[in-house]
């Protein structure tokens, strides 16, 4: 497929001897017919990439599911009486501030662990293998929750069930970013976060269905329904490709032609090694850089710039008040609406949501990346749900699977989680003891703090996100080893197959 003193050789040292080597000519060939592909076309021409990004990104329902889940439970009288304290003041049973925290939080340090391994165990075996890991693990932890006695043996559960959800939300990023073409990158980026709303509303309305019921099982089957999807997705996935690039990155180059083949259609058979030899060039372009595939890696040099926008793009998530609007119940309860309501609420305010991030494909492809109180706060709320589920929630995972390199891609989406996960812990530490009765009781005024959160995110993206829509992996890996500021990314024109002194033109 390319000769070995080729594959070997670095970039540099192509472009210096005047003499383009077979390497840089297909490279160059691949890199033209991905930015002459339309949507369309690439739908047409990459079916199984879609499909098989569709299947691993589904994996997401699960987190989604239960974030909503537990701290719905709040608001769930059969759960707090089962689990809580009773408050002499309101007369009601109550999940004390602290325990709130510590259940949201033991989730958020699961995923901790699982994003950080997730990162050092996917660059050794590949996504495939580590997902099918992580499936079989799920099936396993669920019984702890489903059987838990006590808030202690509770908040072990979502701790083990959160290490593969850090799994699940670090993976599909990253493998639907690697399996599919530039025309179909952020689409199907965003499409993990329409999985994420998935997971919400299907929780809303699970529990929506069982507000009435106050035995037992109005809590115990909300935790069951999370088995209907790891088993019948392993017996699915058992067949899923590997990502191509992960095969560049460890140099078995005709096993990443052969992937390539499985995702395409059979025209784009012929067009395989075109594109591995694209991968190629990049993974010797980035190595020429900088060698290094650890973390470690991961802040040093230009790579700082490329995990800091990957990092503060996912952090800005919970500091813009998804602690409190990402599950709704609890605030519409606090806000004094019946429970029956507002659990009806939710299930609305989580399908527009998903409205939202279907709408967001839109204004992402037209614009880039860059670019009251009792009902009265609950329709607020439910407004900011929808401009969030445009935005802010599905943008980000376009940009972190573009922003980083992409020998580094996994850690760094596995970084930018876990600064997430860390902002979420922040987050869900404070927002209980704003919202809960028994401590700061502030209601609705909660979401001055969080809008003044989202303004301070404002101002580091005005000045440090840069634009990278319609740009491939090489000529994003030029632009910031130029260190081109952030504002100026969309006003040039790469050429990553010249000269170094040529490569950047500037559009008038």
């Amino acid at each position: 497929m390319v000769d070995p003193d080729d594959k070997h050789m670095s970039v540099e040292k192509h472009e210096e001897s005047g003499a383009p080597t077979k390497v840089i000519v297909l490279a160059q060939q691949a890199a033209e017919k991905e930015h002459s592909l339309s949507f369309k076309e690439a739908i047409r021409t990459y079916p199984k990439a879609v499909l098989w990004s569709i299947l691993v990104s589904t994996s997401i329902i699960m987190e989604g599911y239960d974030i909503v889940l537990v701290s719905s439970f709040y608001a769930q009288p059969s759960f707090t009486q089962r689990y809580g304290e009773h408050d002499a003041a309101s007369d009601t049973y109550q999940i004390p501030a602290p325990w709130q925290a510590g259940l949201s939080n033991a989730v958020a340090v699961g995923t901790i662990v699982g994003a950080f391994a997730n990162g050092y165990f996917t660059h050794r075996f590949g996504y495939r293998k580590v997902l099918l890991a992580s499936l079989l693990s799920i099936v396993a932890f669920i019984f702890i929750p489903f059987f838990a006695p006590s808030l202690p043996v509770l908040l072990i559960g979502e701790f083990l069930c959160g290490v593969p959800w850090g799994v699940f939300a670090t993976m599909a990023p990253a493998y639907a970013s690697e399996v599919c073409p530039m025309a179909l990158r952020g689409y199907l980026t965003v499409y993990v976060n329409l999985c994420w709303a998935f997971g919400q509303l299907i929780a809303a309305g699970v529990l929506s269905g069982f507000s009435a019921n106050h035995t037992e099982w109005s809590y115990r089957i909300p935790f069951a329904v999370q088995w209907a999807w790891p088993i019948p997705l392993f017996l699915v996935l058992l067949f899923a490709p590997e990502s191509p690039w992960h095969y560049v990155r460890v140099g078995r180059y005709d096993e990443a032609e052969k992937s390539v083949m499985r995702l395409g259609s059979a025209a784009q058979k012929a067009n395989a090694k075109l594109a591995v030899t694209m991968m190629i060039h990049t993974n010797e372009l980035e190595k020429s850089v900088d060698e290094g595939t650890s973390y470690l890696d991961c802040l040093k040099g230009i790579d700082l710039r490329r995990t800091e926008i990957a990092c503060m793009v996912f952090a800005a998530q919970p500091f813009c008040g998804s602690a409190m609007g990402g599950a709704p119940t609890y605030f519409f309860v606090q806000a004094g609406l019946p429970t029956s309501i507002s659990f009806q609420m939710s299930v609305g305010g989580l399908g527009l949501a998903s409205v939202g991030t279907i709408v967001s494909w839109w204004l992402m492809h037209k614009f880039g990346r860059r670019t009251l109180r009792n009902y009265a706060q609950a329709s607020l709320m439910l407004l900011w749900l929808l401009v969030y589920y445009l935005t802010i929630g599905p943008i980000c995972y376009a940009i972190i699977g573009e922003t980083s390199s992409t020998r580094l891609r996994n850690k760094s989406v596995c970084l930018s989680r876990i600064a997430y996960y860390l902002a979420q812990i922040i987050t869900y530490v404070v927002n209980p003891y704003m919202l809960n009765p028994t401590a700061g009781n502030w209601k609705g005024k909660t979401g001055f703090v969080w809008g003044s959160c989202a303004f301070g995110f404002f101002l580091w993206t005005w000045f440090r996100l840069p634009e990278m829509k319609d740009k491939t992996y090489e000529e994003l890996d030029i632009l910031f080893a130029r260190r081109i500021k952030a504002r100026d990314f969309a006003k040039y024109k790469v050429n990553a197959y010249v000269g170094v002194d040529e490569a950047l033109t500037r559009e008038k």
